[in-house]
């Protein structure tokens, strides 16, 4: 399994950002497709919205990919 860590510079940041910044997809329609797919899961759970607010302490994840998200120092 690949693992990201992300860190979080704002509150927030939308579901389809997140994987268009690590480079999972190469623009944030991408990302929307990916998670219109039903193949994206946050927690563990399937999400379907795409501008989902990711916050710190989530975890994301796609196929093989996990992406935890953390809070800046």
């Amino acid at each position: 399994m690949q693992q990201f860590e992300f860190e979080l510079n704002d509150e927030f940041v939308e579901l389809n950002q997140l994987l268009k910044l690590i480079g999972l997809c190469d623009s944030g329609g991408a990302g929307k497709m990916l998670v219109a797919s039903g193949k994206v899961k946050v927690d563990g759970k399937t999400e379907l919205r795409k501008t989902c607010k990711i916050r710190a302490g989530q975890v994301v994840t796609l196929g093989d990919v996990r992406i935890k998200v953390h809070a800046a120092a």
